[in-house]
């Protein structure tokens, strides 16, 4: 009977030391949950952004399929903070033996900040060059 009031006695609840143990892993796991939560939310805005540059960067290039052959040399900046700018240098054909034909090189960037973090994507194709017309 004496043995069995000793085992009850004991075995009444959590100490404080276990309870701040307890307490202080709970606050380290959920620390490292919100770590996770918000990097990933990060992550996903910068894929968003990118991909936003990208479109921009390829949108430009459908525009400049063909260039005036003196040339383009433009630039701008979106609403949505993105600056870009279009440029253009003529290929030389005459040691190619190619002739006449005007090609251009084309050189499209597309520029954006990310947090502090500077971003930007260069395409480069080669175009066909028109004359303009007089009048």
């Amino acid at each position: 009977m004496k043995r069995s009031k000793r085992i009850q006695g004991r075995q009444q609840g959590f100490s404080l030391l276990e309870m701040v143990v307890a307490i202080s892993i709970l606050g380290l796991a959920l620390g490292s949950l919100y770590q996770a939560a918000s990097g990933a939310t990060r992550n996903v805005r910068t894929s968003e952004r990118y991909a936003y540059g990208i479109e921009l960067a390829r949108s430009l290039l459908a525009d400049n399929g063909m260039v005036a052959a003196d040339g383009v040399d433009k630039a701008g900046e979106t609403s949505g903070g993105y600056s870009w700018r279009v440029q253009t240098s003529p290929v030389d054909l005459e040691r190619t033996g190619m002739g006449r034909t005007q090609l251009h090189n084309l050189e499209i960037g597309v520029a954006w900040f990310d947090g502090s973090k500077r971003r930007e994507i260069v395409l480069n194709s080669v175009v066909e060059g028109y004359q303009r017309e007089r009048r």
